[in-house]
């Protein structure tokens, strides 16, 4: 360790860190965004077409009822449909390493030709592998098919996770309306701080998954601007020539 010191090498112990909570955040950033965004530019376009914020508030919180339940059941069901293709795949794969050895032979050498590694360095994992088919089939579903064993309970955790963080965004735009009498005092109020989650939303989003966090912020609330705008004019528009 002190011959590593000498010559500037660093022999302190090496510890990684990875985000290893990807699914969890995508969930969260599906339900937030929807959540903050549509809600936002349903309250939009009923401020600019009725002078109710009772009427506003009531239709805010419908759609984030239904908007939440859709959410967490198009999360159920994509969640189930991975562990289902999943279980399919492997159940194929456990068949062709024994009917097909040849077949998959190829293949592992093809997986390790990709990373320039020649058949004769490739041999003893190979053989390794055969001696364990169970690790045989992981490595394939791995590096063939490139999927990863889903987490048991995964499709309830994400519809829960995503319809919580729905609820919980679709109630940032709305609370000016149940606070504030004056419909479009509340639609001011409700722009600002809906662009500031927006803002904020993007940001950690940003920094989470590695990204420029300013990049993100701003990103995120033009689109949540955008779509509340467009919300908001087609409804004064309609609202004009009715």
């Amino acid at each position: 360790m002190q011959a590593l010191e000498a010559n500037g090498i660093d022999s302190s112990p090496h510890h990684e860190h990875h985000f290893e909570s990807s699914e969890v955040v995508r969930d969260i950033v599906i339900g937030l965004a929807d959540g903050l965004t549509v809600p936002f530019a349903l309250a939009a376009g009923l401020a600019g077409a009725v002078n109710s914020g009772h009427l506003v508030v009531i239709a805010g919180l419908a759609e984030v009822a239904a908007g939440s339940i859709a959410m967490g059941l198009g999360g159920y069901l994509a969640a189930r449909g991975d562990a289902e293709h999943f279980a399919s795949e492997r159940h194929r794969e456990e068949r062709e390493v024994v009917e097909r050895p040849r077949d998959e032979e190829e293949e592992i050498y093809e997986i390790f030709d990709a990373y320039s590694v020649d058949r004769t360095a490739a041999e003893p994992v190979l053989r390794a592998l055969q001696a364990n088919p169970k690790a045989y089939v992981d490595f394939m579903m791995r590096f063939e098919l490139g999927l990863e064993t889903p987490v048991e309970g995964r499709a309830w955790r994400s519809a829960l996770t995503i319809a919580a963080a729905y609820i919980a965004g679709g109630f940032i735009p709305l609370l000016p309306y149940m606070l504030l009498a004056n419909t479009f005092t509340a639609l001011r109020a409700s722009v600002a701080i809906t662009l500031v989650a927006l803002a904020v939303f993007g940001g950690v989003k940003g920094r989470l998954l590695g990204s420029h966090w300013l990049r993100s912020a701003l990103q995120t609330v033009l689109i949540g601007g955008a779509a509340a705008a467009a919300a908001f004019g087609l409804a004064r528009l309609l609202n004009n020539h009715a």
